[in-house]
């Protein structure tokens, strides 16, 4: 299941082709980034996955379309999308860092076990906060299930 803005996305990486374009995300200025195969194919395969991935992830599936990508190339795009505010970075205890397309509505996030993939999960209320001392503020929250995914059996 995506959401309306990973749809969006969806509908603007078709048309996408190598070239320089100004920087659309919020605080770029006028930033100009380059649009290259490599770039359109990573940010494809993030729109594909509807899912967070990791660096090796995003490589297997931008590989379908650019079989020379190397993982280099793909931390140097990753870099410069999380800069262009395209991606956001997922932080899990004891793991390396996963990568999402940015601006989605705030979810959790659920990781199997056996597997170790990782999937939206949504979170339609505001943060809990019974038991909150007095006087402290909650901006934000995170929460991570565990368990086995349907692939891998429950």
């Amino acid at each position: 299941r995506t959401t309306g803005i990973v749809d969006l996305q969806r509908s603007r990486m078709r048309s996408i082709k190598p070239n320089i374009v100004p920087a659309t995300a919020p605080g770029a200025g006028a930033a100009m980034i380059r649009f290259t195969r490599q770039r359109a194919a990573i940010r494809r395969a993030f729109l594909a996955a509807g899912r967070p991935r990791s660096p090796a992830e995003a490589r297997a599936g931008a590989r379908r379309e650019v079989r020379s990508l190397g993982l280099a190339t793909v931390y140097r795009n990753i870099r410069a999308l999380l800069d262009d505010g395209w991606l956001h970075q997922i932080d899990l205890p004891g793991e390396a860092a996963r990568y999402e397309i940015a601006g989605q509505p705030h979810h959790h996030h659920f990781r199997c076990d056996r597997c170790r993939r990782v999937f939206d999960v949504p979170c339609p209320g505001a943060p809990p906060v019974d038991g909150v001392p007095t006087g402290f503020v909650v901006t934000s929250h995170d929460v991570l299930l565990q368990g086995r995914c349907a692939d891998c059996g429950a």
